[in-house]
């Protein structure tokens, strides 16, 4: 960005020469020839000044673009989970362990979620999936666990995570939805990386068919080797 500041200055002085050139050889006609070889050197300076400008407002906002996603990141590494009765972990605890889709909205919104993961709760887990389901609108979801025992451990493996300082989650995820132009009111998802970082997000039912399907296993030789690769569902 250096560079592009030092450019910009070259050619704003260059401008500034030329300019002052221009207007001594307007006024005395016995330059009048030098005229548009000045105008030239000055629309050079110009572009040049134009284009640097503009490379430069554009990694700056890039770059401010990144320095917010981290920060908010950061901010969501830091927010706290029920793993049960006894055990609070912050979010940041989970990384290189489990792969987090936090799933956001009314009650209706969780259970429906909650119902719709169940042909894939083998399949998720293998992966290192847990889900985190966030209600917003102060009801309890209708999370039963009706199948066989083995199944519903399985199943409340992949559901035990909960929101802890709930009013610290909200402040989050608004931040969240204000910076992607979603209303305050839309149920949404978020799907983490091992590494933490926010791989995807959208608004509605978090694509549990396209999680297994993108997802490596986190078991086996290939554990670590394909960790990068963690789509962007």
């Amino acid at each position: 960005m250096f560079f592009y500041i030092a450019f910009v200055a070259s050619g704003a002085l260059g401008g500034f020469i030329a300019t002052t050139q221009l207007i001594g050889a307007l006024a005395n006609s016995s330059r009048a020839s030098e005229v548009p070889e000045i105008l030239k050197g000055l629309g050079i300076d110009l572009a040049a000044v134009s284009l640097f400008a503009f490379l430069y407002f554009r990694e700056n906002k890039a770059k401010n673009a990144q320095v917010a996603r981290l920060s908010r990141e950061e901010s969501l590494s830091n927010l706290k989970l029920r793993v049960d009765e006894k055990k609070i972990i912050p979010v940041n605890s989970l990384r290189g362990i489990a792969r987090l889709v936090i799933c956001a909205g009314p009650a209706s919104f969780v259970t429906e979620s909650f119902k719709r993961s169940e042909p894939f709760t083998d399949s998720l887990l293998d992966r290192g999936v847990l889900v985190v389901p966030f209600v917003t609108d102060g009801n309890s979801p209708a999370l039963e666990f009706e199948e066989t025992e083995e199944l519903a451990t399985r199943r409340k493996r992949l559901w035990q995570l909960a929101p802890v300082y709930i009013n610290e989650w909200s402040e989050w995820l608004d931040e969240q939805k204000k910076l992607a132009g979603v209303p305050s009111d839309s149920p949404v998802y978020l799907s983490l990386r091992l590494d933490g970082r926010v791989r995807g997000s959208g608004v509605g039912y978090p694509p549990w068919n396209a999680l297994v399907a993108q997802l490596p296993q986190v078991k086996g030789m290939w554990t670590g080797l394909l960790d990068g690769f963690d789509g962007r569902v």
